[in-house]
């Protein structure tokens, strides 16, 4: 683990109550029969085990003693909810627990743990369609880039991972999970294996990106490095993998040293990349393949685009390689930053955004 870094914080017991057999089965059975991602799965039983912990304190064990009156009264729970900054929750992010609470109980009452699906008739809330609040202008992107020491192992590392996450637009959790096999340095691409959703995709990393990644792998890693090797792109002074929390808090401290107090972290970075490739004439198709957005909204179709065509719109348009003046305008490019507000809000990227029963 980084210096600095916040420690893992432990998991609360929660095998004694009832739910907590019910959910493990539920968590196997989306790994072995739905085959979800390991992201939704990460994200899927943090949110869970928040439930069963609220659940526990109230003295509920029993999946079918939990009604729709239950359900309501946590969601009240998480609409009132307030974070250790004073801020509520994202509505977002109670949409996303929700969401988990409904498919967990979908599945209990298709599997006849329970008569009847208690969360079925559950109206979740609306997400808003909102524009990101604080953006990062290539000014303040250069000063963050500019703050790790390069004369550590981990300065190094730190600074390849601030390169990449602009250059890429990648997710914190992507990142976390890239290995060393996911960098093609002759294709200058970057692979990135069952992203959000579960989908691969394959994306640029820029020159620039890619030297800082290259300096990383033949003088910080093997600084860094314990064996066996976890095969892990990126590495903790310890030699392990990062945690989603533990990525984002090095970020944040980048960020504050370089005077930038702006909410957020990793995905400031991703909202800096797509804005500013936009601000510079990319157009929206080869934004939205980048990012990894399988669509802007629920009737707008998918247009893929080859990884050749992608790489010379990003050469042309990303502030690491060029400067231009032209940018789009309209309602295409306003869905796109919504949506990337969304993710914002979803990912829990501030500092803070977890109740006290999430864990990782």
């Amino acid at each position: 683990m980084a210096r600095g870094n916040r420690k893992a914080r432990p998991r609360q017991n929660l095998e004694h109550n009832g739910l907590y057999p019910y959910m493990v089965r539920f968590m196997d059975w989306s790994l072995t029969v739905a085959q979800q991602a390991s992201y939704t799965l990460e994200r899927r039983e943090s949110q869970l085990r928040a439930f069963v912990a609220w659940c526990d304190e109230r003295s509920l064990h029993d999946p079918g003693s939990i009604t729709k009156p239950i359900l309501e009264r946590y969601q009240r729970h998480l609409f009132y909810y307030r974070k250790a900054d004073g801020e509520p929750l994202g509505t977002g992010t109670q949409h996303s627990m929700l969401v988990s609470v409904k498919m967990w109980f979908k599945w209990l009452a298709q599997q006849n743990h329970i008569q009847a699906n208690p969360a079925s008739e559950l109206t979740l809330p609306k997400k808003p369609r909102s524009l990101p609040r604080y953006i990062l202008s290539p000014e303040e992107v250069a000063q963050a880039l500019n703050q790790p020491d390069l004369g550590l192992p981990e300065g190094i590392r730190d600074r390849a991972i601030l390169e990449l996450l602009y250059a890429t637009g990648m997710r914190r959790t992507e990142v976390c999970h890239l290995n060393l096999y996911a960098i093609d340095r002759k294709r200058e691409t970057v692979f990135i294996h069952e992203g959000k959703g579960g989908m691969d995709r394959v994306v640029p990393i820029g020159q620039r990106a890619l030297a800082w990644v290259q300096k990383y792998l033949e003088e910080a890693r093997p600084q860094l490095v314990t064996y066996p090797d976890s095969g892990h792109l990126f590495l903790s002074l310890y030699g392990a993998p990062f945690r989603r929390d533990v990525l984002g808090a090095i970020v944040k401290r980048h960020l504050n040293n370089a005077g930038i107090d702006k909410p957020g972290s990793c995905h400031l970075f991703r909202h800096a990349c797509a804005t500013h490739m936009l601000d510079n004439g990319a157009d929206i198709r080869f934004i939205q393949a980048l990012l990894g957005h399988t669509q802007l909204n629920t009737t707008e179709i998918y247009t893929r685009v080859s990884i050749d065509k992608l790489k010379q719109i990003h050469a042309a348009t990303h502030p690491a390689t060029m400067q231009t003046t032209s940018h789009p305008e309209g309602e295409e490019r306003l869905k796109l930053l919504a949506t990337l507000a969304q993710e914002a809000d979803e990912d829990d990227s501030g500092a803070g955004d977890e109740p006290r029963h999430w864990t990782h």
